[in-house]
């Protein structure tokens, strides 16, 4: 579960159809479907622009707040049909929640239309605003994604000759222009192009669609046997839509292959080793710490067992707009199964705590409910940094990390005991698994170490 409070701020997904067109795969339903795999990366607003690929096709944009399955219809997503389409789902990092801020972002140039989906924030906005505004650019919204937009309507350092577009020397300007964070994709005439920062620092990952004879066992394809391409800032939801991962959109020569699933378990096989405990039961809150309570659970050998269930029909937390009806929402949010650890030691796992909110509730509901005792173990280290990378995360002054101190931390919960991963232990549990042939790798562990991986006068 985590504290609630880190978000990803927003998933990007891109299609484009293979063969000839028209074609026969329905690229609106699929960006539709690959939305709402990215669903839990932002519930704010969603939007799909599509286009029929040809120099002088027009777009096709459906826009609108909420959630994805409320904002589409099969009525809408017929009229979307196109051979070539992206889509974005937010939760802001910058700029109001408004209609005016929802992507992907339609700019006019003089080579024609292009859209604009964009995950991340920019650590140098401010600057580029200027740069812009004195250019006699005009900016609508607070987001970086308009920057990112307007950005690509200037003329790259190379020049044009012949007046023929080159995106992809504007594209590399604005990777040289801004380091961090954010990841890409951009539609113009028949092509998409998807790109991450130089240093990797936001997902986003390409897959092949495959046609239904591919699955069903009857047919051997060969791999260039696809009906189209698509790119997404996750590859949870290939599945839905019948793709299959092909490999990450690379920055520079990094390529990681690892799934977060095998992460997550590595980190708890390491904070056993780091943090071990003599308790009756190994548990955790759900669902994202799980993978790393059951691997704890194991390299101990103590049983794992659930100590709450989870109500799926009431809203995350980070959503409450207030501290009080946080609290609340801790507890309509979980059910406690007393019978699993009344008059037991437990160690609850969690894989960060961020303010501390809904850590002290929770201890409280399991010392009420019977629990001999209780210790707390977090399979990532203390997080006392803001991220200008992309993810949200609460100011220096509201991280609990560089309120409590670590010895006071567990009087502070209610807990017996509280211990973190160490940095080293992260980087070995991160590291561990990936798949890189050049032996080049980095992380960036700023928000645990204030070493941030570049410097900018606009923090």
């Amino acid at each position: 579960m985590g504290d609630t409070d880190l978000h990803e701020a927003c998933g990007v997904f891109g299609c484009v159809a293979t063969g000839e067109w028209p074609t026969q795969l329905d690229v609106a339903h699929t960006v539709y479907l690959g939305l709402v795999g990215l669903q839990h990366r932002g519930q704010e607003s969603a939007g799909i622009v599509t286009s029929l690929g040809a120099e002088d096709s027009k777009f096709k944009t459906k826009k609108g707040m909420g959630l994805v399955t409320h904002i589409y219809t099969e009525e809408d997503i017929a009229k979307l049909k196109g051979n070539i389409g992206i889509g974005h789902t937010r939760y802001s990092t910058q700029g109001e929640s408004e209609m005016q801020n929802i992507q992907p972002f339609v700019v006019e140039t003089e080579h024609g239309l292009i859209a604009v989906a964009h995950n991340g924030e920019l650590v140098n906005a401010k600057s580029l605003k200027k740069k812009l505004l004195r250019h006699g650019v005009g900016l609508s919204t607070g987001s970086d994604s308009e920057l990112i937009t307007q950005l690509l309507t200037h003329l790259p350092e190379c020049g044009e000759p012949q007046g023929l577009v080159n995106w992809v020397g504007r594209i590399k300007r604005i990777m040289s222009e801004t380091l961090t964070s954010y990841s890409l994709v951009i539609m113009h005439h028949d092509k998409i192009y998807a790109l991450r920062d130089p240093f990797g620092n936001r997902p986003l990952c390409v897959g092949k669609l495959y046609p239904a004879a591919a699955f069903s066992g009857k047919k051997v394809l060969a791999d260039d046997d696809i009906d189209g391409w698509v790119v997404s800032s996750e590859s949870c939801n290939f599945n839905s839509m019948g793709a299959r991962y092909y490999r990450e959109v690379l920055p520079d020569s990094t390529f990681e292959g690892q799934m977060v699933y095998t992460v997550r378990q590595r980190c708890g096989r390491q904070l056993a080793e780091e943090a071990p405990v003599n308790v009756d039961i190994v548990s955790t809150v759900p669902e994202s710490a799980t993978p790393a309570a059951l691997a704890y659970a194991e390299k101990l050998g103590i049983p794992y067992g659930e100590v709450f269930c989870k109500n799926r029909y009431i809203g995350r937390t980070f959503i409450q707009p207030n501290m009080r009806q946080r609290k609340l929402g801790v507890a309509k949010k979980f059910g406690v199964l007393t019978d699993n650890f009344r008059g037991k030691r437990v160690v609850l796992i969690d894989d960060s705590i961020v303010r501390g909110v809904t850590m002290v509730p929770i201890v409280k509901l399991l010392r009420a409910e019977g629990a001999a005792e209780i210790h707390i173990r977090i399979a990532s280290p203390p997080i006392k940094y803001p991220c200008y990378m992309g993810i949200n995360i609460p100011t220096f002054q509201e991280l609990i990390a560089n309120v409590v101190p670590l010895e006071d931390m567990p009087a502070h919960f209610g807990a017996d005991s509280l211990q973190y991963l160490s940095v080293d232990g992260l980087k070995k549990a991160v590291r561990e698994g990936i798949k890189n042939p050049n032996g080049s790798t980095g992380h960036c562990v700023a928000c645990l170490t204030g070493e941030y991986p570049v410097k900018c006068n606009d923090w």
